[in-house]
This record gives structure tokens, C-alpha cells and sequence, in this order.
């Protein structure tokens, strides 16, 4: 706690000294552009990877960075999801998950997980998709390679159960709304960003512009039959 508390006296006296306008324009009203939904994990700072100041990014965290599809649970992601997209106006929407998830760690022994940390056990059933998956179509894949196909799997899952959503599935009939699948490498900082062309997750600077291959409508069916990319991609 020590060092927590004299985290705040540094931040008021360094930073919010210097960065008055900024907070006084903070204090009237959020109207941030991206909703950044990623995992708990000590480890993830969405801002420190982005390089994003307060009041650009609306943020989702939970274990595993999971996202129920809609009506499976009354819980706050839900809600979030809502606000952002319907009262603040968010087009932009990113799932970023990371290597070596404590969660997909999990999620691969879930049945171990129902006496200890039943909490846990409930919340993970939610990405049963991703466990799924793995089980049926990775079972050549073991150790740190199944946990990285487990990551990439799961953020395309949490984009389908995005999918789900009226609020989402409606704007993005019409381009008004954009999704975008992140995995984020602790060990190198490295982000990759899903390609639903090639199938597998790249450097986003290397993706293809959308405008030069798709309509809105093309995308979503493009991402809707866009599993198995960890078995294509050579980062995984």
C-alpha cells in the first residue's frame, strides 16, 4: 500500500499539475473511441500498450477477457457492451487477449476447477465455444503451442458472442461498427491483430486496409467462419 499511496502523491504532483486542461475537458463528459475488452491478468495494461491518454479507450476487463453471448447473463460486460456502443457511440471494438492467460490455462482443465474455485468454473463455461474447439480440432497440440492456439481461439470466439449483441449485429450490417481481434505477447510487447483474409493473426501494420477487400457485409461473414486461425498461423 506504501508504494501505492506515494503512486498518488507522485500523479498529482507530476502529472495532473502538468495536465490541467486535459482533466478539466475529462471532468465534462467521456467520450472515449475504442471499447477495449481484455483480461484481468496483473500483467495487461491496455493504456500502456496503446500508448492511449484517459478518455480515449472505454475498457472491459475480466478473467479471460470473455464476453457472454447476449442474454446468456444479466452480468456488467453486458451492460458495458450497451453503453458503449449505443450511448457513447463507440465504432471501434477490440478483444485482446495475451499469452500465457491464467484463464486458458484453465479453460483446457476446466472439469479440475469445479470444487476449488467454483466462481471461476462458472464464469469460464461461458467460452465452452473455445474449449470445444480445442478439444475437436487441436488435439495434436499440447503445452505452451495449445495455449497459444487456446488464446488466439478464444478472442475469435468473444467476437462472435459480440456478434450476438442487437446493438452490435445491426451497426454492423450497416459499416457503422468495426471488430478486431488482438493477442498480446507479454515477453516481447509484440500485438497481432487477426486477418480474416489470410486467417491468422499479423502484425497490424502488415493487415490489409479494409476498405481494399470487403463491405461490411462480406466482413461479418468473413469473421463468422473464421476458426481454426491459430493452425495457420505461424506467430501461434
Amino acid at each position: 500500500m506504501k508504494k501505492l499511496i506515494q503512486g498518488i502523491h507522485s500523479f498529482q504532483t507530476n502529472y495532473v499539475s502538468t495536465h490541467r486542461e486535459m482533466f478539466e475537458l475529462l471532468s465534462q463528459g467521456q467520450h472515449p473511441r475504442i471499447l477495449f475488452i481484455t483480461c484481468s491478468d496483473s500483467r495487461i495494461d491496455p493504456n500502456l500498450i496503446t500508448q492511449a491518454e484517459p478518455g480515449e479507450m472505454f475498457i472491459i476487463r475480466n478473467a479471460g477477457n470473455i464476453i457472454p453471448p447476449y442474454g446468456a447473463t444479466n452480468g456488467g460486460e453486458c451492460a458495458a457492451v450497451e453503453y458503449a456502443i449505443h450511448a457513447l457511440g463507440i465504432k471501434e471494438v477490440i478483444v485482446c487477449g495475451h499469452s500465457h492467460c491464467g484463464a486458458m490455462k484453465g479453460l483446457l482443465k476446466l472439469d479440475k476447477l469445479e470444487e476449488e474455485m467454483p466462481s471461476v468454473y462458472q464464469w469460464l463455461k461461458h467460452a465452452e465455444a473455445t474449449r470445444r474447439m480445442m478439444k475437436e480440432n487441436y488435439q495434436d497440440y499440447e503445452g505452451e503451442k495449445l495455449l497459444q492456439a487456446t488464446v488466439e481461439e478464444n478472442v475469435l470466439t468473444q467476437l462472435e458472442n459480440l456478434r450476438t449483441y442487437p446493438v452490435i449485429h445491426s451497426r454492423l450490417h450497416s459499416g457503422q461498427i468495426h471488430l478486431h481481434g488482438w493477442v498480446y505477447h507479454i515477453e516481447t510487447g509484440e500485438v497481432l491483430e487477426y486477418d480474416p483474409v489470410r486467417r491468422q493473426f499479423v502484425s497490424p501494420e502488415t493487415r490489409l486496409p479494409r476498405a481494399a477487400w470487403l463491405t461490411p457485409e462480406q466482413q461479418q461473414r468473413i469473421y463468422q467462419g473464421s476458426g481454426a486461425s491459430a493452425k495457420g498461423n505461424g506467430k501461434g
